[in-house]
């Protein structure tokens, strides 16, 4: 169940972000929905591989590289998705930095709600 949640909560913030920046768009929320899943398969299946293979640059960049690695995952989850608009490797970053953001907004409203349940 908490696995549903958060994904239906990643397709809120894409959802949001599509309607801020202007270089990224969502057909609709199953769009959005479906973006939120791959963007999970991406994240666990594709970038631990870039990752390893990338290791040396992310060690020169001091850990800097993986911002590049995220957008790379944004792009690819673009290419895959019909409905999902991201122009080019900037508007990429852009989107993964604040999504990453928003997430982490959205995953601590849930965490603290869950805490207050338990007591």
């Amino acid at each position: 169940m908490k696995l549903v949640i958060r994904i239906l909560l990643s397709a809120l913030a894409v959802v949001i972000l599509s309607k801020i920046l202007p270089h990224v768009s969502v057909d609709s929320y199953f769009t959005a929905i479906i973006v939120a899943i791959v963007l999970s398969l991406l994240n666990f299946l594709v970038k631990p591989i870039l990752v390893i293979l990338t290791l040396p640059v992310t060690i020169v960049t001091f850990g800097l590289f993986l911002l590049i690695i995220n957008a790379i995952i944004i792009l690819l989850a673009d290419t895959m998705v019909d409905g999902f608009v991201v122009d080019g490797i900037g508007w990429a970053l852009l989107f993964s930095l604040l999504l990453s953001f928003l997430q982490s907004i959205l995953y601590s409203l849930l965490g603290e709600k869950e805490k207050r349940s338990e007591k």
